[in-house]
């Protein structure tokens, strides 16, 4: 039932939150999991993440869901850039510890904050510097390595601090394709809720 509620929500984000397609916002999505991981691990957590860029507002927006954590989550962010595409590891970009209110301390929970990318703190530290302390500098290389299939976003817990699952960030298709997936999330759903009912 739990999974179905997942489920649920993030078909109703993709739809809700999803404006239509044109230049600007962008929206890529992730599928999280322990098998994403460097190196891959066997854990039993589940997640999808939305990222929303803005290049005209100069936003981010971030939304997570998570569950079945093997242990209490202890950051969540983004990491970028990574030298080949969809493939290792890079540091990571945004806030750290891990993003401004992610439900930390859980196995299981959601996340939906918009993020002032003209803000310093919207990055980490480290990230910043490396592009002289300039706001603009540093969204336009976070927006490019994602949008170029090299920026991933990953949620740590206490069991694997290096990360427990990720998933690297594609952009999402346009409206119609993106119908097509959510009717297929929602029937996946209910067949998925029609198995587990008693008979």
């Amino acid at each position: 039932m739990k999974r179905l509620i997942i489920v649920t929500v993030f078909a109703t984000i993709l739809f809700v939150g999803v404006p239509s397609s044109f230049a600007s916002p962008l929206t890529f999505y992730t599928t999280l999991s322990g098998p994403n991981e460097e190196p891959p691990n066997g854990s039993p957590a589940t997640g999808y993440a939305l990222v929303t860029i803005d290049s005209v507002l100069h936003t981010m927006r971030v939304q997570v869901t998570f569950q079945d954590l093997l242990g209490p989550n202890i950051a969540a962010h983004i990491h970028g850039p990574t030298a080949v595409p969809f493939s290792g590891t890079a540091a990571v970009a945004t806030t750290t510890p891990t993003f401004t209110g992610f439900p930390s301390g859980t196995t299981s929970g959601f996340f939906d904050s918009t993020f002032d990318m003209t803000q310093a703190s919207s990055y980490r530290a480290g990230f910043l510097a490396g592009f002289g302390g300039s706001t603009a500098a540093a969204e336009a290389a976070l927006f490019s390595s994602i949008i170029d299939g090299r920026a991933y976003l990953n949620v740590h817990s206490t069991v694997f601090t290096g990360g427990e699952i990720r998933g690297f960030l594609v952009q999402t298709p346009e409206p119609a394709t993106m119908m097509l997936l959510g009717t297929g999330l929602a029937g996946v759903a209910l067949k998925f809720k029609r198995r587990r009912k008693p008979q």
